[in-house]
């Protein structure tokens, strides 16, 4: 473990990801940190050099040992420094497990900084980049380096971790890096299967194999022969497909229905959020120990937040080109007040829990620009969602706003989901944030009862009917027909209907 600063926000915005390593304090009286030292070591060639901007003390505070923990003490005449969400006016106390969540610090108004405990880890050379997987610090270090071993190896890979933090992402390096990068991977969400065709989606048909099958139909182990498969929701696969899968990973041969043995030459990968170990889990123990001969475990974004200046950077980077507001960015020459705006919304960032992960964060970059016209603007969701953070807790720390576990549909009773979809309004992503589980979950739910359906289930004389004794008010005919009021808007778009 090593007690690290980072920067998260500065004005030249190429520094964001440098670290400085605090000494051990309790051989020095103290370590002073300013605009003048330490000097912060990038992640490349480039000189290690202090922050040096203007807006910073020379000597702003000073760090002290205090038992396992710390003592931050401001300096006289210093300019102003938040520690968390509180102006430091004399000196404060971190704890030790304050400084493993990590403690998000405001120098001036235009730096930000993380003072974190956390595993020390070696720098990654260039040539371990691999593309989208961006971040400076000691996990995403391990993280490059445990997906070229894996791409090298024959072994199949299995990704764990919470929704948003990159697993299709990380399956993408693991095949660009493996010999079989040159072809395209192969990629199907097994949620999305129905349990009925499961096995002719994966494996393929024969002609006349089943009712309607007029010719041969490859399945996706076929279409991915020489290359990869990735199944995405690997958590989801119908139990009587199961035992299929396993054979055709531990054979390499698989049987289309109606057809012959045929054997195929697939790397696969998979990808779960769900417990696959749970007891309310069905999925057969042999098939996760044969899908996991490796497995990677990504970690929420809360629990490597030293990156969260980077990718918030890349994302509104990546954005702004998009909307054609590039300008809107700092950089720095930019006012002093721009600069001010910005180091705010970093230092605000860096205290929300991310319970969308990377995913999440780059929605609200995105949410950020769009608000934005000729100045930096909150919009209404991002400002409370952060507001609420901050109320919560005033350091990193996991909050109101953390995930909660994810289960699997089938623990879930009819009485639980019926009145989930109620008191949701029937609105499928309302339902699975309620239940905890993936939407393509709640849709699979959904079309294997009879009790249920979606908008576009809906016949048309009832619509019509619903549309008419509600007078065209869309949000009652929905909840009269019991399905979403946004799908039937949808249904509605799309129809030859005329509604008012």
């Amino acid at each position: 473990m090593q007690l690290a600063l980072t920067i998260v926000f500065h004005p030249d915005t190429s520094r964001i990801g440098e670290q400085a390593v605090v000494p051990d304090l309790s051989a020095t009286p103290s370590w002073i940190l300013g605009r003048r030292s330490p000097a912060f070591s990038p992640r490349g060639d480039r000189a290690a050099m202090p922050l040096g901007e203007r807006d910073v003390s020379r000597q702003a505070i000073a760090l002290c040992g205090s038992g396992d923990g710390l003592l931050v003490k401001k300096l006289s005449d210093s300019s102003r420094c938040r520690i968390g969400g509180r102006e430091l006016r004399q000196s404060l106390e971190l704890p030790r497990q304050q400084l493993r969540r990590g403690v998000r610090i405001l120098l001036g108004h235009s730096v930000v900084l993380l003072l974190r405990l956390a595993p020390e880890g070696p720098s990654v050379p260039a040539k371990l980049t691999l593309g989208e997987l961006h971040g400076s610090s000691a996990y995403m270090s391990s993280l490059r380096k445990q997906i070229v071993r894996l791409a090298h190896s024959g072994l199949d890979v299995l990704i764990r971790g919470e929704t948003g933090t990159g697993k299709e992402l990380v399956a993408a390096a693991i095949h660009r890096a493996s010999c079989r990068g040159d072809r395209g991977m192969i990629s199907i969400n097994m949620a999305a299967i129905p349990p009925g065709l499961a096995a002719a989606t994966l494996f393929g048909s024969a002609r006349g194999a089943f009712t309607g099958a007029t010719r041969a139909s490859e399945g996706f182990f076929t279409q991915a022969q020489g290359s990869t498969l990735f199944l995405d929701e690997i958590g989801e696969t119908p139990p009587e497909v199961q035992p299929q899968l396993l054979r055709a990973l531990q054979q390499r041969e698989i049987q289309a229905v109606g057809g012959a043995i045929q054997k195929v030459d697939v790397k696969i990968i998979s990808a779960t959020d769900t417990a696959l170990e749970s007891e309310s889990c069905d999925f057969k123990a042999a098939l996760r120990h044969r899908l996991g001969e490796g497995e990677i475990h990504l970690l929420p974004l809360r629990e490597h937040p030293e990156d969260i200046g980077e990718l918030l950077m890349l994302f509104l980077t990546t954005r702004a080109q998009q909307l054609g507001c590039a300008d809107l960015l700092p950089d720095k020459d930019s006012p002093a007040r721009n600069v001010a705006a910005w180091a705010a919304l970093f230092h605000s960032f860096l205290g929300y829990s991310w319970p969308g992960n990377v995913r999440e964060l780059a929605n609200f970059a995105g949410q950020v620009l769009v608000a934005s016209e000729e100045q930096l603007t909150l919009p209404d969701t991002v400002n409370k969602a952060l507001t609420q953070a901050d109320t919560v807790s005033p350091a990193l720390s996991c909050g109101s706003s953390c995930p909660q576990p994810r289960r699997s549909i089938r623990e879930i009773g009819d009485r639980e989901f019926d009145s989930a979809l109620q008191e949701s309004g029937y609105e499928v992503a309302n339902v699975a944030r309620q239940l905890g589980v993936s939407r393509q979950a709640v849709y699979r739910r959904m079309g294997e009862s009879s009790r249920h359906r979606l908008a576009g289930q809906v016949p048309e004389p009832e619509l019509e009917r619903a549309l008419t004794l509600r007078a065209g008010d869309v949000r009652a005919a929905a909840m009269d027909l019991k399905v979403s009021a946004s799908g039937l808007r949808s249904r509605l778009r799309d129809s030859s209907l005329v509604w008012f």
